[in-house]
């Protein structure tokens, strides 16, 4: 019999005698509550393995089918599901009417003219972007290259130069990143 760490005098051995025979006092009183529970699990249970039924119900306004899974059959329309497939309660998306585009009297319209003042506007505004993310690449490369010469006499381990060097690469990614959608847009125009 294991004894209990609160033995003081003669009267805590009763008191861990009577503890040891009938156990803790907070156990008794959960036994009715684990009871309910197990009651309150049994008693719930079939209603998890109720047939299912899938109702397909034609809409009058629109004309659309609409189907719905449900636990309690009605007469039209409706089918027993297998127990062994899945039920998906999700709507499949509904097509959308394409509307065709207008290009009617009230649509603004744009002479060629000044589209190709856009566009060549958009271009220099874009090469102007291009040339300012190079030079800043190359102002990042040139940065990490001298952060990777130095070495600090605390940096005995290779992760800590690593960790220093980090931001420095993560600037040059990101104007290589820029530049190459800079080029991308530039591809892209007319």
């Amino acid at each position: 019999m294991p004894r209990p760490f609160f033995i003081l005098g003669p009267e805590s051995k009763q008191t861990a005698a009577r503890v040891a025979t009938l156990g803790h006092p907070t156990n008794r009183m959960d036994m009715p509550m684990k009871c309910v529970f197990v009651l309150a699990a049994a008693l719930i249970s079939p209603l998890a393995l109720a047939d299912v039924y899938k109702c397909v119900e034609t809409d009058p306004a629109t004309g659309q089918k609409r189907v719905t899974y449900t636990n309690a059959k009605n007469p039209t329309g409706c089918t027993r599901l297998s127990r062994d497939l899945p039920v998906s309660s999700v709507p499949g998306p509904t097509p959308r009417p394409s509307a065709p585009a207008s290009t009617g009297a009230g649509f603004p319209r744009v002479s060629d003219a000044d589209q190709e003042k856009r566009d060549s506007d958009r271009r220099k505004i874009l090469e102007s972007e291009l040339a300012a993310e190079e030079k800043a690449l190359e102002e990042a490369r040139t940065a990490l290259a001298q952060e990777d010469a130095v070495r600090h006499g605390n940096e005995r381990n290779f992760q800590k130069k690593l960790d220093r060097l980090q931001p420095f690469q993560a600037k040059v990614e990101l104007h290589e990143r820029n530049v190459e959608a800079l080029k991308r847009e530039l591809s892209n125009l007319r």
